[in-house]
């Protein structure tokens, strides 16, 4: 399944976003971006400039995105529970 890229129009136009750009472009909350970066989870940031501002690489979002895409069992068949060869338990003996 091929990750659907924005359109032009919708995909910002500069290499860096700001929290509250990043937010909109994964269609979060800024306070949810604020709890992901203190947890150290979601997307890599960083700090940029002489206040330490935020950033967020826009082609760095883009490959957390696919690379959730990935790990989920819905978007990614291998992963899917139904497409998965039966496992028996150990010691386990079947009985007819």
């Amino acid at each position: 399944m091929e990750a659907q890229q924005p359109s032009s129009s919708a995909r910002p136009q500069r290499a860096f976003l700001n929290v509250r750009d990043a937010a909109a472009y994964l269609g979060l909350s800024p306070q949810t971006l604020y709890v992901w970066r203190h947890r150290r989870q979601g997307p890599p940031s960083f700090r940029m400039g002489v206040n330490g501002r935020v950033a967020y690489r826009l082609d760095a979002l883009d490959a957390w995105i696919r690379e959730q895409e990935r790990a989920d069992s819905r978007s990614n068949f291998a992963l899917n529970p139904v497409s998965a060869t039966p496992q028996r338990r150990a010691g386990y003996v079947a009985t007819t």
